[in-house]
């Protein structure tokens, strides 16, 4: 096998490729693929969502068949779940995990149910050792079709859930030393209850937000951002500092329909000037990474740092490793050569992780002896005032106060762009350390940090009130099952006295044959599939339970809340 690398480029993007639904969706599909072969750097592992045709996935394999000649297209629900990975190197195992909860067949006019959303899993070996390995989890969580605060958002419980569900299967990869990357269209924005909860259970960080920790928090509309009573980013902005992905002015498919006619016309390029103001773009689509940041002390050097009893002990003898982040961007942005159309209706998040290697240890102080001298800030980001968060603590106190902030809702300040660029290999190595230094603060175990005990309150209260109203259905198409099978043998038994009125007979006959069909779907989502997502919902719901009850400062539930309660209606188990 070839020379291990130390880089990994990767690329996540939502296709759009619908079908019968997405415009152009063959060529729009073929010219993604196109980019991803030509794209630089060349991408070493590509996940791809909404790509839901064999036939698509084919035509991308055969324009990236050189510089990703691996891949994997995932099968799931009744029309598939449009999920695809690429890779440079072989995949070593695949699974398709679908989420215990998952929309509702009863909205068949918004299909999340019927795709078997859930996370294509691959794990790809680029070395020959135990642990030269990544895991890709790939993702296409359940959409939001209730914008709040004009409505209430009924899927909020499914997102959360399913980020919990993605957030067990990194944390497992995390634990067997293995690099993981979780990445996708999670249909959320940062700093979310969802995206909490995959953050806070799994020891994972957001590669645009270590860049770019005071990006946005959502569009300018969203409460959140208004919050930050922050001006209407422009265009341009909005893609360099809050990587926007989805609803950026620059994307065609988000235009009036008036001005995508006149763009398919060919008589005008229409060109958005980069200052144009951008107020519903919004990031949704994300990679995340696990920075497996490990110590080893080199053994030539030990005795000598152990006679250095006045001095740092790791100062020269300690060796810190781990994933960083070299780049993040917003990419797929040029246009289709011929329909002149973007390639999709999201743009792609693309990163460059870096396994950086640090000569100082995370513990760089002696217990015994205070440091002499306080140590050198990081390089600040050109253009920074002195007044935000430098590189080196923009993880771990930005998190902090961002959380606080929203908790009392005072996000009113507006800071200033704090993409990381900086140009000499001496800034690069001190901002890759302070990277590495802020991982290992902000993630100090494989399990996460967890989340504060009102948060677990305010979930609780969620599938509280989402349980109550899958029972209310439940009762509700029960009902509607007996109430339509009555009405059929009152139909057949009308029949017969009316015999000698044939159109009569058959429409009696008609209206039996339409309630027995209605009716035994009302039984089946009655009896069936309200019955198992109450049962997956008492699951996630003990689980979060015992997630609070480990936060709180005990060791988990020692029983199911079930045994406190009383015994459970029968009818409901």
């Amino acid at each position: 096998m070839e020379e291990l690398p130390i880089e990994l480029n990767v690329i996540t993007l939502n296709c759009w490729g619908l079908l019968h639904l997405s415009k152009y969706r063959a060529e729009r599909l073929t010219a993604i693929g196109r980019e991803l072969a030509a794209a630089d750097p060349a991408p070493h592992i590509v996940a791809l969502q909404e790509c839901w045709t064999q036939e698509d996935y084919r035509n991308i394999r055969r324009e990236t068949r050189f510089v990703l000649p691996f891949g994997k297209f995932y099968y799931s629900g009744v029309f598939g779940g449009g999920l695809a990975i690429l890779s440079r190197w072989p995949i070593e195992e695949s699974s398709m995990v679908r989420y215990p909860l998952n929309g509702r067949p009863t909205a068949f006019y918004r299909g999340d149910w019927f795709v078997g959303k859930g996370v294509a899993c691959a794990r790809i070996r680029y070395g020959p050792g135990d642990r030269d390995i990544v895991e890709v989890f790939n993702t296409h969580t359940h959409a939001i079709y209730e914008h709040p605060p004009d409505k209430t958002d009924s899927y909020v419980v499914q997102r959360i859930a399913q980020s919990w569900e993605m957030a067990k299967l990194v944390r497992g990869a995390a634990e067997r030393g293995h690099l993981a990357i979780a990445l996708g269209d999670f249909n959320d924005v940062p700093l979310s209850l969802s995206y909490r909860m995959l953050t806070a259970h799994a020891p994972i960080r957001d590669v645009w937000r270590v860049l770019n920790p005071d990006s946005s928090l959502g569009s300018a509309i969203h409460e959140l951002e208004r919050a930050r009573r922050r001006p209407i980013p422009s265009a341009a902005f909005n893609l360099a500092e809050n990587g926007v992905t989805s609803n950026s002015v620059y994307n065609t498919w988000r235009w009036s329909r008036k001005d995508q006619r006149a763009l398919r016309s060919g008589k005008d390029s229409m060109i958005v000037p980069p200052d144009t103001p951008d107020p519903r773009g919004k990031r949704i689509d994300y990679i995340f990474f696990s920075p497996q940041v490990t110590t080893t002390i080199n053994p030539l050097l030990k005795e000598l740092s152990q006679a250095r009893a006045s001095r740092d002990v790791g100062e020269s003898s300690t060796k810190t490793r781990g994933w960083v982040v070299k780049d993040a961007r917003v990419g797929m942005l040029s246009r289709h050569p011929e329909l002149n159309c973007s390639l999709s209706d999201h743009f792609s998040v693309e990163a460059t992780l870096l396994l950086h290697t640090s000569d100082s240890s995370l513990a760089t102080t002696s217990p015994s002896r205070p440091p002499s001298s306080p140590p050198s800030p990081p390089p600040k980001r050109p253009g920074s005032s002195d007044s935000h968060l430098s590189v080196k603590h923009a993880g771990t106190n930005h998190q902090a106060r961002s959380l606080l902030a929203l908790e009392h809702g005072t996000y009113l300040s507006s800071p200033t762009g704090s993409e990381i660029r900086v140009a000499s290999r001496l800034e690069l190595r001190q901002s890759y350390d302070a990277q590495l230094l802020d991982s290992a603060r902000v993630l100090p175990t494989l399990r996460g940090e967890g989340l504060p005990c009102t948060l677990y309150d305010d979930v609780l209260a969620l599938i509280n009130d989402y349980d109550l109203r899958e029972r209310s259905q439940r009762r509700w198409r029960i009902a509607h099952f007996l109430l339509w099978l009555l009405l059929v043998l009152a139909c057949y038994v009308a029949v017969w006295f009316v015999r000698p009125w044939p159109g009569v007979s058959f429409a009696f006959l008609v209206l039996s044959s339409l309630g027995l069909t209605i009716g035994l779907l009302d039984g089946l989502m009655g009896f069936l599939f309200f019955g198992s997502e109450i049962r997956a919902l008492k699951e996630f719901e003990w689980e979060i339970r015992n997630a609070r009850a480990t936060a709180s400062g005990a060791h988990g539930l020692r029983g199911d809340p079930a045994d406190h309660e009383g015994a459970a209606d029968p009818g409901d188990e």
